[in-house]
């Protein structure tokens, strides 16, 4: 058996990211054997992938396989930067560039020179960004914001996604160039749902390092317990498994895990009996109100369908982008734009982390 974990693991304890991966799961080992194969090539990589599945810990796999390990490993969440910033964050900026750039910075592509750069959520990017990104990829050079001159580059790059770009094309949401220039080498990591035969070897990794961490003496799962997680769905993956392991630990007695510690909820289950619910009254519910607005005539009546879907839909979500995005099935960056515009949200100023390794 294989294990892979995040040299920060300690540190992303409240991350949704995972933290470790494991290959015994014949689809695993596979999956393993894939990025051993391409790791030595200097083509770009698309990571594909549910949330909390452990993309992030391939990439650095990728990276660590290759001639570039001596180098950076620069890991970026597109998710995580306004659009105002975007370019000045991945291509740098020159003094006085835009208001408040008081000095001088390199961009994250310049930090990760000779090594990896890992763009997460890369389906969040601006399409206007998605043309200069395929521009440095296709000239391997920078230039700075309110700079003229190129900064040559030797970067490898692997971006994540945890949806369909393939359809984010169709729907005019991500460039087809791009996905073509980041689709060389395809990484396809399965949910852990569909490689079961390495939820128990994770289960006893976490429950040995929560152990440890906690002050605990060592704990083992009952042979109920061990059923019952292979009997869960795991919508939220490895973060969802380590999370039930951390908190059976905390209300266990005498070391032993039993059934009852595991609190395992299935988000999947509860919203399929919401939809179903939900639609048994709804298209002709909604069939009505259209036909009612359209008796109206009214002037800008998509503009006004549209702006209200999304109001309702953020409110919905209780004001959290990534949920509303999922809920219409768009990218995050699409709703916060429209958010934006129709003044539900106000244009976030904070900047991104990023992490060194």
């Amino acid at each position: 058996m294989s294990l892979l974990t995040h040299p920060n693991a300690r540190e992303l304890t409240k991350s949704v990211r995972a933290t470790v991966l494991v290959f015994k799961d014949p689809v695993s080992q596979e999956l393993l054997s894939r990025i051993e194969r391409l790791a030595p090539s200097e083509a770009n990589a698309l990571i594909i992938g549910e949330t909390g599945t452990g993309k992030e810990l391939v990439a650095r796999h990728l990276h660590n396989l290759s001639r570039r390990a001596s180098g950076p490993f620069v890991a970026v969440n597109c998710g995580a930067f306004p659009e105002t910033l975007v370019e000045s964050e991945l291509f740098g900026h020159e003094k006085g560039a835009f208001t408040g750039a008081t000095c001088s910075k390199a961009g994250w592509f310049e930090a990760a020179n000779g090594g990896t750069l890992f763009l997460d959520e890369i389906g969040d990017l601006p399409l206007n960004m998605q043309v200069k990104l395929l521009r440095v990829l296709q000239e391997r050079e920078v230039v700075r914001l309110g700079s003229r001159t190129p900064i040559p580059i030797d970067v490898r790059l692997a971006a994540a996604t945890n949806v369909n770009l393939a359809d984010a094309v169709i729907a005019g949401h991500f460039r087809e160039d791009l996905f073509y220039r980041l689709h060389v080498a395809s990484i396809e990591l399965p949910p852990l749902r569909e490689r079961r035969g390495d939820i128990l070897p994770l289960a006893h990794f976490f429950l040995g390092e929560h152990c440890r961490r906690l002050g605990y003496v060592p704990a083992v799962l009952s042979a109920d317990a061990e059923r019952k997680l292979l009997g869960h769905s795991w919508p939220g993956n490895i973060r969802e498994l380590e999370n039930a392991i951390h908190h059976a630990l905390l209300v266990c007695r005498h070391g032993l895990v039993q059934p009852g510690d595991l609190q395992l909820v299935d988000m999947r289950l509860a919203a399929a009996r919401q939809d179903a619910l939900a639609l048994s009254a709804r298209p002709a519910d909604l069939e009505a109100a259209l036909n009612a607005l359209f008796e109206q005539n009214l002037p800008d009546l998509y503009e006004q369908i549209e702006e209200r879907v999304f109001r309702s839909a953020y409110r919905f979500c209780h004001g959290n982008q990534l949920q509303t995005a999922r809920l219409l099935g768009i990218s995050r960056n699409i709703v916060r734009a429209r958010l934006e515009k129709i003044g539900e949200l106000e244009v976030a100023s904070r900047r991104p982390v990023i992490r060194l390794a």
